[in-house]
């Protein structure tokens, strides 16, 4: 296993390590919980980045890269959900492209074929990760507003910031959704022979 495939499980290990920290409690441990994500995050670019600088593509990496950012991401959003950050109804939007882009990639590859992330792709993954890191960031100052003893924090800080949270995760649940419209027209054809087959 090259080393861009390395970063990619790496980045599956993390998301345990993350969401260990996440729902611990204290202000360290949020502040871990940003670290890791964003050390995972990185993950993404370097591996991409590693293995077109040396020619280090596989089939394993074009197929795994999508699914170790799916996991990462969908763990983050669930998580928000539980803790009532997040609407369910829009994470539910983005776990539906997200099965139904995978499903794509799998249909693909009992035909030989091997879907890479596009642009549309990257900039999804780009906007989800800002939304993860915003949520993540007032979860500590949360935390830190609570143990300052509210001197930092406050009720109506908590719901500016919720509303912020709000339009943040609404226009990224927009751009995950369009694009996975995009990803299903770049490659209906094999869409449509999965279902005539």
């Amino acid at each position: 296993m090259n080393l861009p495939n390395k970063l990619t499980v790496l980045r599956i290990v993390l998301v345990a390590v993350f969401m260990l920290f996440l729902f611990s409690q204290g202000v360290m441990a949020k502040m871990l919980a940003l670290v890791t994500f964003l050390a995972a995050s990185l993950t993404d670019f370097l591996d991409g980045y590693i293995a077109k600088k040396n020619n280090m593509i596989t089939d394993f990496g074009k197929l795994m890269d999508p699914i170790a950012d799916k996991i990462l991401i969908l763990a983050a959003f669930l998580a928000f959900v539980e803790m009532e950050l997040a609407p369910a109804w829009m994470v539910v939007i983005i776990i539906f492209r997200e099965v139904t882009i995978t499903g794509l990639r799998i249909s693909a590859l009992t035909k030989g074929k091997v879907i890479a992330a596009d642009d549309g792709g990257k900039h999804k993954m780009v906007s989800q990760v800002f939304a993860v890191s915003a949520v993540l960031i007032f979860l500590i100052f949360r935390e830190a507003g609570i143990k300052a003893f509210g001197l930092l924090w406050s009720g109506s800080a908590e719901r500016i910031y919720k509303d912020a949270i709000f339009i943040l995760m609404l226009a990224t649940t927009l751009l995950t959704l369009i694009s996975g419209i995009s990803y299903l027209i770049k490659n209906r054809g094999i869409y449509f022979n999965a279902k005539t087959n």
